[in-house]
């Protein structure tokens, strides 16, 4: 399994990695991996860091889990392979953009080009069993990616975090909303948006405001 972090996320997550629960993860999922099929493949499970790298981020988007069936996960949350179809959550995501923004909906699922202009697509849990949804929860990811958002928080300024969702509003608490735009809503998922709270939240255009106002470059969502 070919595993690597981004150079600047490894030097500031270096005492995470010496932590007794980090060394525990890493042989949970080398079991995993090498024992039964996991997605992402293990050169993606960095992805979200390896395409963002921490000077880097100016938006913050955070999943729970990874997607669980063949060719879907790329180490990116709500992204999907060029090729598969978007799942409902994507859908709704590309939906609010066109009302918000009025760009067309993509052709394809993959958010690697949000990623590559700055937007850290962060899952807590970066790891999952085949067919197994929340199978690799709760044996260390979420402590180091919650480390991440600490650090991030800590050290960088000016950073839109879009949290969707109650698992991802409670990561409020890691954030610093004086020193950044910490934008809530319901989760985008059809059960959820579809009660209302999800279309018509303009996150993507309020987040490209905030940018703009810092003097910080606009995503092309």
């Amino acid at each position: 399994m070919n595993v690597k972090i981004e150079p600047s996320w490894a030097a500031c997550m270096g005492e995470e990695f010496d932590k007794p629960y980090f060394a525990s993860l890493v042989d949970f999922v080398r079991r995993e991996y090498s024992s039964t099929v996991c997605y992402p493949p293990g050169h993606e499970i960095f992805n979200a860091f390896n395409l963002c790298p921490f000077d880097k981020v100016k938006v913050v988007i955070i999943g729970q889990d990874p997607y669980h069936e063949p060719e879907q996960a790329e180490g990116l949350c709500f992204s999907v392979k060029e090729g598969v179809m978007p799942p409902p959550s994507l859908v709704n995501i590309f939906k609010e953009i066109q009302g918000d923004l009025g760009r067309p909906i993509p052709a394809n699922g993959s958010l690697r080009r949000w990623a590559e202009q700055g937007v850290l697509l962060l899952n807590a849990t970066l790891t999952v069993r085949a067919h197994q949804a929340a199978s690799h929860q709760r044996h260390g990811w979420e402590e180091f990616t919650d480390a991440c958002i600490r650090k991030l928080a800590h050290d960088r300024r000016n950073i839109v975090y879009m949290l969707w969702g109650g698992f991802a509003r409670s990561k409020a608490q890691l954030i610093d909303s004086q020193a950044n735009l910490v934008l809530q809503s319901v989760h985008p998922s059809p059960l959820s948006a579809n009660r209302g709270g999800w279309f018509g939240n303009h996150h993507f255009s309020r987040c490209n405001e905030y940018l703009r106002q810092q003097g910080i470059e606009e995503i092309e969502w």
